[in-house]
């Protein structure tokens, strides 16, 4: 089959086979290209799409990027339950089988580093945000009518305050609980806090981190996230996981190469 080469991911060699059914970027099976003891793992994509020009344009269409993110990811996952693979970014793209272990052996020393640390860990997520402000409910008495201009601004304040005071806790909360989930992991990222606009989700984002942590420990870590959830009004904690080690790959991770 003829086209440019899409990369997921290196790995070391592993003998268990991916799924029969797995399809990657543009409906092709991944395939595995090995060189001087590790693999790549490619997909053919059409030039069409992927060349440097048409990718830079499709970029910014966020359903095309949505659906090349979905496979993507989809291959990652697969691969992470059978090995430990280093993630390479999205839409990072070679002319050929040969480009490809030229980027393999240039980064070898790197990738070797990296998967030796990444090798038998996986990456949690934990974000915890301030809820929404919710309606009064219906049975609940309406509030006072003010009386005046002065009881209303009285009243304004008051809101105010109470919403900034639950901020507060929920960012001491937060600290404690990266401090706390922490010494549970072995590595530990923050990321930007996400824009409710583009995420799609409710309330106000105080902590968005990941965690490095032994698979053989995750059960462990799991249960702090969830005893971390109880009794705290105001406030939610999301845990998702376990991941291939996005956040953690570093600089070793290729970026995308132009074709």
């Amino acid at each position: 089959m003829t086209g440019l080469r899409y990369v997921y991911a290196v790995c070391r060699p592993f003998g268990t086979p991916l799924q029969a059914q797995l399809t990657g970027v543009g409906g092709d099976p991944p395939r595995l290209l090995t060189h001087h003891g590790l693999v790549a793992v490619v997909s053919h994509v059409p030039e069409a799409d992927f060349a440097e020009e048409p990718l830079r344009r499709h970029l910014e269409d966020l359903d095309w990027l949505t659906g090349v993110a979905r496979a993507h990811q989809g291959v990652i996952d697969a691969l992470t339950t059978v090995t430990t693979p280093l993630p390479l970014r999205l839409g990072t793209v070679f002319r050929d089988d040969s480009g490809v272990r030229t980027m393999v052996q240039e980064r070898e020393e790197s990738f070797l580093r990296t998967l030796d640390r990444l090798e038998g860990r996986v990456e949690w997520g934990v974000k915890v945000y301030v809820e929404a402000e919710r309606e009064p409910e219906a049975s609940a008495a309406p509030a006072p009518k003010p009386a005046s201009g002065r009881d209303y601004l009285r009243q304004r304040r008051t809101q105010t305050k109470s919403q900034d005071d639950l901020w507060q806790r929920a960012e001491t909360f937060a600290t404690r609980l990266h401090e706390t989930l922490s010494e549970s992991a072995e590595d530990a990222r923050l990321h930007v806090p996400q824009n409710p606009t583009l995420s799609g989700a409710s309330g106000r984002n105080v902590l968005n981190a990941a965690y490095l942590v032994p698979r053989v420990k995750s059960e462990e870590f799991v249960e702090r996230v969830e005893r971390a959830k109880d009794g705290v009004p105001g406030i939610r904690v999301e845990l998702t996981g376990p991941w291939a080690a996005y956040s953690f790959a570093g600089e070793e991770a290729a970026e995308e190469e132009g074709t």
